[in-house]
């Protein structure tokens, strides 16, 4: 850049998107293998930043230069992590989801949003059972992973062990973000369909096992019922003094969701979306990103909150979603 003004615009928008606790300056120099002061010379403008030194920016940080540059034009950068990847390793997918919620966590300010189309990921992995099934599903019939092409459904088997842990440490994280979901009556069909198609399959090993993993579910549904009815975020069993974030749970039952995640972060804004099944893209842009939270508002406000108040419609609501996963035990 050999323009004073765009280096310096570029350097704020840079700053801009670093935790507050981090500093700029610090990071440059460990990133370009720059002193400090050739960094400072670079943030002031007063040395060009090479086309070599704004490459690794821009991939280390994950920017647009579009974006920076206030480019007028309708095109929007996404990241995606698993893009290059051959095939997914289910470990490290929620490694990256890890990563993420952490990343949340270092600012002071922040919030999560979530257009569920499916029971959140992470409230799965409250309960092992339900978090086994749910992770070997996930491997074996949209990761396609060969080595589970034939197997069936154990909960003898450990495979998933390493998985429930990390999804233990997600959900920890998670616990802490305030968060606003918007979930519709058909959010757990996908969950119902899954266990429904794995019985009638004879995936299942046992008959107890599929007895297991319903019970399990319907357990995961009575402490989302119990999170909505106090309005904050707990592990099972929690008491009052270990209570995190708040928990706001809105039924919307027209729309249905897409699995999309927004995030507030300070002042800044993020946003997840989802795309084969699992694995998403996230943008910081800003006209993205704005026009996701208002239309997110906008089916807010035409939704019923059920946590904290409407205790009749929070309790239609789960003894609806109960009845349908009892009806999985009729074999």
């Amino acid at each position: 850049m050999e323009t004073p003004e765009l280096q310096q615009q570029f350097f704020n928008h840079l700053k801009n998107q670093l935790p507050s606790h981090l500093s700029l300056v610090d990071e440059l120099c460990e990133l370009l293998a720059l002193s400090t002061d050739s960094v400072y010379r670079r943030i002031r403008g007063e040395k060009p930043v090479t086309l070599m030194e704004l490459k690794k920016l821009c991939e280390h940080y994950r920017i647009s230069l579009d974006q920076v540059l206030l480019l007028q034009n309708d095109s929007v950068v996404f990241h995606a992590p698993e893009i290059n990847k051959e095939t997914i390793d289910f470990t490290g997918y929620l490694e990256g989801l890890l990563a993420y919620l952490k990343y949340f966590n270092s600012f002071k300010q922040k919030r999560i949003l979530y257009l569920c189309k499916d029971v959140p990921v992470f409230h799965f992995y409250m309960f092992p059972e339900v978090a086994t099934f749910k992770s070997f599903f996930w491997v074996k019939a949209i990761l396609n992973h060969p080595a589970y092409s034939n197997r069936k459904f154990s909960l003898q088997d450990h495979d998933f062990d390493g998985c429930f842990k990390l999804g233990n440490d997600i959900l920890k994280e998670y616990n802490q973000v305030p968060s606003t979901e918007l979930w519709n009556m058909e959010s757990i069909n996908s969950t119902i369909s899954q266990i429904e198609y794995y019985r009638d399959a004879g995936v299942f090993s046992s008959k107890d096992d599929l007895l297991t993993i319903i019970n399990s579910f319907l357990k995961l549904l009575d402490h989302l019922e119990l999170q909505a009815e106090k309005g904050v975020k707990f592990f099972p069993g929690a008491t009052d003094v270990s209570y995190k974030a708040s928990f706001h749970l809105y039924i919307n039952e027209v729309i249905l969701g897409n699995n999309s995640i927004f995030v507030e972060m300070d002042d800044k804004r993020m946003s997840f979306v989802t795309y084969n099944v699992i694995n998403y893209i996230t943008t910081k842009d800003q006209r993205f990103n704005d026009k996701s939270f208002q239309n997110f508002n906008t089916l807010l406000s035409r939704a019923t909150l059920v946590s904290g108040t409407g205790e009749r419609e929070r309790s239609r609501f789960f003894n609806t979603l109960r009845e349908k996963a009892n009806k999985l035990k009729q074999v």
